[in-house]
């Protein structure tokens, strides 16, 4: 048995009767770090949520240590305009920009339609070179993210994919859950999966014990997430526990690192962004910290 935190954490596991791998997720303090970083309305709040769930699932998918998954909405005539989460190495961030006084005219529990109005979901795998980096990019359709992820996985990589995801308040803190199962008759790697199939049988069966996952289960920070695997899928086939692994809330926006950055631009470009006593204050949208970088370390 893999020991790791009730929260925060992310289990492998593979089915491999049915040939099927999968991943399952609980995020808790992490999540509310990243969230308390804006004062998010509850709906808002709650789609954020179920997006960096999403994001830790799948950058779990990435096995080279390095590599980044980024999960970004380009949206158009919505509530939100900007949705963009990142993963890489348990590391994860996300942010949202929306309009106030578009949420406030929707009723209540809009659909991913009303805030995301026409809008297309873009997953990008960065992996070390020579691999690089690769972009799948598919509409914002169905009545979830999660609904419209396991649609890209099918349409975009033929690979036929279950998730379910749960999001919860409980007292005044947030909770989310996820379980992402894959099928894979053709093998993880190397070999085209043109004749993936959702009707498969052994597709079939784990998919139905899949979705009977219920989203308390996903959330119950007491729960262990062995015991929701075991539930699932260990009565009729056996389910390993490969790996675990902890997550955390992971900004990289230090001093350093957006020194390297402004040094990169031209000095036209460096000079409109000073201000009158000569320093540069560049904020970040995921953690809403601001730093200076002064003159002197300008000229450094």
């Amino acid at each position: 048995m893999v020991e790791l935190a009730l929260t925060d954490s992310i289990l492998s596991f593979a089915i491999p009767a049915k040939n099927c791998r999968g991943r399952v997720v609980r995020l808790g303090p992490a999540l509310d770090e990243i969230l308390s970083a804006h004062s998010y309305p509850p709906v808002i709040r709650d789609i954020l949520a179920e997006a960096v769930c999403l994001t830790a699932m799948l950058g779990a998918l990435l096995k080279e240590e390095g590599s980044q998954l980024t999960l970004q909405a380009q949206t158009e005539a919505g509530v939100i305009s900007l949705l963009a989460c990142d993963y890489k190495d348990g590391a994860l961030r996300g942010y949202v920009e929306f309009d106030r006084e578009r949420l406030a005219a929707q009723p209540v529990g809009p659909s991913l339609m009303a805030l995301f109005g026409k809008g297309y979901l873009a997953i990008t795998f960065d992996l070390p070179e020579p691999r690089g980096r690769n972009q799948g990019i598919v509409p914002l359709e169905g009545g979830s993210l999660s609904e419209a992820v396991q649609n890209y996985f099918f349409q975009s990589e033929q690979i036929p994919t279950l998730i379910r995801v749960g999001v919860e308040e409980i007292a005044g803190n947030i909770s989310a859950g996820g379980l992402l199962v894959q099928h894979l008759p053709e093998g993880e790697e190397g070999r085209e999966r043109l004749h993936a199939k959702l009707d498969h049988p052994e597709w079939e069966h784990v998919a139905i014990m899949g979705g009977s996952v219920r989203a308390a289960e996903l959330t119950d920070r007491m729960l262990p997430l062995e015991d929701i695997l075991w539930r699932l899928f260990s009565e009729s086939d056996e389910v390993r526990v490969l790996s675990g692994k902890a997550c955390v809330k992971g900004c990289r926006c230090n001093e350093e690192h957006i020194r390297d950055v402004i040094a990169r631009f031209p000095k036209e470009d460096k000079d409109d962004m000073v201000d009158e006593q000569g320093d540069i204050a560049i904020d970040c949208a995921f953690c809403s910290k601001t730093f200076t970088i002064t003159g002197a370390s300008l000229n450094n």
